[in-house]
């Protein structure tokens, strides 16, 4: 019985040309989300900015998020946003830190709750104090910070410098187009999306370690190949496998994206994005870029000669240097 190949044994599609356009395509986005990154910047859930968030659903299916706005407004509790999201009718507040605590912010929903509760469902409501979400906002950066730093760490003992390297630029590239996502879509960030980038960071360290295991697995086998047929070939011969990854992954996640809800969809989308950024990194950025750190084939035949002089016997010779 033939197995079914998503791509083809033969293929001999050349990737590592396309770093001419993969190169500047990547820092043009990455300079782009920087500079977003500095004036616009992220939209920052309550988890990290504190306050009240309330989630509204109209009874009648009809939300009016104007009407919701204007009434929001009149409670003299400051700058209150008001928008609609979801399913129709759906409608959320985010009202800011109120000064005297818990009793404060807990006052904010009952006036919500005498406003609301005859045309509208409270389907969520969520507090958190400035103290919790200034802690909220270590925890989640320490968080990222040391998970980078282990990867850093593994990648220096598990390959070369020159593929340590390349696998940490990988990874920071999809750290920094994930952010750029976040900038664009003005998804909400909060705790789910520190897992989310978190999730990414794995997915991209394992895309870009099982290339890089066959490209040093080439290396050795084919001493005097171009580095750049040797990179085209180690792609090409990991690609039924990638490809199958980021298709199975895909579709688990487009399957939560349209049906799982309001609850879970941000992360899925995001999580969706990071699939599809950590393959085209791990193909057109990670390989490629060992082209310019000095992987070559020549470099591995000179090391294995040095272990191999160091390893064999001197010639043992008599007294006037005749062989005995």
């Amino acid at each position: 019985m033939r197995l079914l190949r998503i791509v083809p044994d033969n293929t001999r599609f050349r990737f590592v040309r396309f770093r001419r356009f993969s190169f500047p395509f990547s820092a043009l986005v990455s300079l782009a989300t920087a500079i977003l990154l500095l004036t616009a910047g992220l939209h920052f859930g309550i988890d990290f900015t504190g306050g009240t968030l309330i989630e509204l659903q109209a009874r009648n299916g009809q939300g009016n998020a104007a009407q919701v706005r204007e009434i929001a407004h009149g409670f003299g509790v400051g700058e209150v946003e008001v928008q609609e999201f979801g399913s129709e009718g759906g409608v959320s507040l985010r009202v800011p830190v109120q000064p005297g605590g818990e009793q404060a912010q807990g006052a904010v929903v009952q006036k919500a709750r005498a406003a609301f509760d005859k045309d509208y469902e409270f389907r969520r409501v969520e507090t958190v104090g400035p103290r919790v979400s200034g802690e909220l906002v270590q925890s989640g950066t320490l968080g990222v910070v040391l998970s980078i730093l282990a990867v850093m760490a593994y990648l220096w003992f598990r390959f070369e410098l020159q593929f340590a390297i390349g696998a940490i630029i990988g990874t920071m590239h999809d750290i920094v187009l994930t952010i750029g996502f976040f900038l664009i879509t003005r998804i909400e960030f909060n705790m789910t999306s520190i897992a989310a980038i978190l999730t990414i960071v794995g997915y991209s360290l394992n895309e870009t370690v099982v290339v890089f295991d066959r490209t040093r697995e080439l290396l050795r086998r084919y001493k005097s190949m171009p580095v750049e047929e040797l990179l085209d070939l180690s792609v090409n011969s990991t690609l039924s496998r990638t490809a199958m990854t980021a298709t199975t992954t895909a579709l688990s996640l487009l399957a939560l994206v349209l049906f799982g809800g309001d609850a879970i969809r941000d992360f899925a989308v995001v999580m969706l994005f990071g699939v599809i950024v950590c393959t085209y990194s791990a193909v057109f950025i990670s390989s490629p870029s060992l082209i310019y750190l000095g992987v070559k084939a020549s470099n591995r035949v000179a090391a294995e000669a040095d272990q191999g002089a160091v390893k064999k016997p001197a010639a043992r010779t008599g007294p006037a240097g005749a062989a005995p």
